[in-house]
C-alpha cells in the first residue's frame, strides 16, 4: 500500500476537539442506557443471546444501508482493523446481555467496569494520570453500593460481566484502531456487521423463529438504534478526538447515567450517594480530559498508528 491513504492525525486532541469528544460521550452514554432500559423486555420473549443478536444484527443493516462501506478497496489493516472490532463488539454485548439476565444490572454494570478502568490505569504514564483513574474507581465502588444484590450472586453471571469488562477494554483499543483508518461511519457498520454474524447462530438457537416475529423486529429496531447505532457512532467519533485513557475514564459515566435513567423511566430513587457518585464521576472524566498532554509532548502512539495506516 502506498502512502497516499495515510491518515493525517493530529499527534494530540485540541481542547475543542476533547470538549466535543465528551459531548459525543455523553450522548451515547444516555442512548445506551435508554436502550438498556428497554431491551430487557425482550429476554422473557427471546433470551438475552437472542436479544444482543437482533439487536446487532438490525443495527448493523442500518448502518450499512445508510453508509455503503466499499469493503473491497478496503486494505489488509482496515479489514484487519473491522474484524477486531466487530470481535470485541460481539463478546462485549453477549457476555453482559448474559450477565444482567443473572444479576442486577447495577451489579453487572460495576462488575464490568473493572475493564475499562484498569484501562486506563495501565494507560497512564504519569502520577497525576491516575488520580482520575481513583476518582472513578470509587464513583463507581459508591454506586455499586447502591445497587446490592438480593442475596448471594450467581457466580456465572459475575463471570459474564468479568468477561463483558475484557471485552469492553479491548474494544477501546480496537475502537481506537478503527478511528484511526478514517473509514468513519462505514468501518463501524462493517464491525457490527461482524459482530452480528458471531451472535446471529446463538440467538437462533435460543430464539429460534421468534426472532421474526413483526413486533419483536419493530422493537428491536427502536433498541439497534438507541442501544447500538448511536452509542457506536458517537464513540468511533469520540475515539478521534480523546486518548484512550480520557475515554476509559468517561466509559465510568455508564453507572452514573444508568442510575440517571432509572430515577427518570423504572421509578427508582436517585439517592444523595447516587448524586455524590455521579458529581465524582464527572469530576473524574473532566479532571483526565484537562490532565491530557498538551501537543508536542506527549510520546503517543497514534504516530505509530499513523504509520501502520500508511504502509498498511
Amino acid at each position: 500500500m502506498t502512502g497516499s491513504r495515510a491518515v493525517n492525525l493530529p499527534a494530540h486532541p485540541s481542547r475543542g476537539g476533547a470538549a466535543v469528544g465528551v459531548a459525543l460521550m455523553l450522548t451515547s452514554v444516555m442512548s445506551l442506557q435508554a436502550g438498556a432500559a428497554v431491551s430487557a423486555s425482550l429476554f422473557p420473549r427471546v433470551g438475552p443471546a437472542g436479544t444482543t443478536a437482533l439487536r446487532l444484527a438490525l443495527a448493523s443493516l442500518l448502518l450499512l444501508a445508510v453508509t455503503r462501506p466499499d469493503v473491497r478497496r478496503w486494505d489488509g489493516h482496515r479489514v484487519r482493523s473491522a474484524l477486531l472490532l466487530g470481535v470485541t463488539m460481539a463478546g462485549m454485548n453477549g457476555f453482559f446481555y448474559e450477565a444482567i439476565a443473572r444479576i442486577p444490572l447495577g451489579t453487572a454494570v460495576t462488575i464490568q467496569f473493572v475493564g475499562p478502568l484498569a484501562l486506563a490505569a495501565l494507560l497512564s504514564r504519569r502520577g497525576r494520570d491516575l488520580l482520575p483513574v481513583a476518582a472513578a474507581v470509587a464513583g463507581v465502588v459508591l454506586l455499586g453500593v447502591q445497587h446490592p444484590p438480593t442475596g448471594q450472586l450467581d457466580r456465572a453471571g459475575v463471570a459474564f460481566a468479568l468477561l463483558a469488562g475484557l471485552f469492553w477494554a479491548a474494544y477501546v483499543v480496537a475502537g481506537s484502531r478503527m478511528a484511526a483508518t478514517g473509514t468513519g461511519p462505514g468501518g463501524l457498520a462493517a464491525a457490527m456487521g461482524v459482530a452480528a454474524v458471531i451472535t446471529l447462530p446463538f440467538g437462533a438457537v435460543s430464539a429460534g423463529t421468534a426472532l421474526l416475529d413483526p413486533a419483536i423486529l419493530a422493537f428491536g429496531v427502536l433498541i439497534a438504534v438507541m442501544a447500538s447505532a448511536i452509542p457506536y457512532v458517537a464513540e468511533l467519533a469520540a475515539l478521534s478526538r480523546l486518548p484512550k485513557r480520557t475515554f476509559s475514564v468517561l466509559l465510568a459515566l455508564e453507572p452514573a447515567a444508568a442510575a440517571l435513567v432509572g430515577a427518570l423511566f423504572l421509578a427508582q430513587p436517585l439517592t444523595l450517594p447516587v448524586v455524590a457518585a455521579i458529581m465524582l464521576v464527572l469530576l473524574a472524566a473532566t479532571a483526565s480530559a484537562l490532565l491530557a498532554e498538551p501537543v508536542g509532548r506527549r510520546p503517543a502512539p497514534e504516530a505509530e498508528t499513523r504509520r501502520l495506516v500508511a504502509t498498511g
